[in-house]
């Protein structure tokens, strides 16, 4: 069973910043797509930022041009800048990768960081 592992998550005030990682223990060269996502109590989980294959990002539209997805092939990580947060941004964020291999799409998850911001 592959398990990505976060790290990075913490207790940050408004107008703080915090950089999430993902290890991902996959090669990065067979993903189509990673991306953060966010879980908070009672609603569903939603996607927060996502690059494809190829480089292109999207953002949700609560945290365009304050939240950077990027990844480094060299360290097989995914990162996460989170930058001028927000209380609203608290939640749980969880890593997810889609991956093609042999034919086959795997979807694999990480076990979530928390990330609070007081006001």
């Amino acid at each position: 069973q592959v398990q990505l592992v976060e790290s990075g998550g913490g207790l940050v005030q408004a107008g703080g910043s915090l950089r999430l990682s993902c290890a991902i223990p996959v090669s990065m060269f067979s993903l189509n797509s990673m991306g953060w996502y966010r879980q908070v109590p009672g609603k569903q989980r939603e996607v927060v930022a996502a690059m494809v294959d190829g480089g292109a990002t999207t953002y949700a539209d609560s945290v365009k041009g304050r939240f950077t997805i990027s990844r480094d092939n060299t360290k097989n990580t995914v990162y996460l800048q989170m930058t001028s947060l927000k209380p609203e941004d608290t939640g749980v964020y969880y890593c997810h990768v889609d991956q093609l291999f042999a034919g086959r799409t795997n979807d694999y998850w990480g076990q979530g960081t928390q990330v609070t911001v007081s006001s």
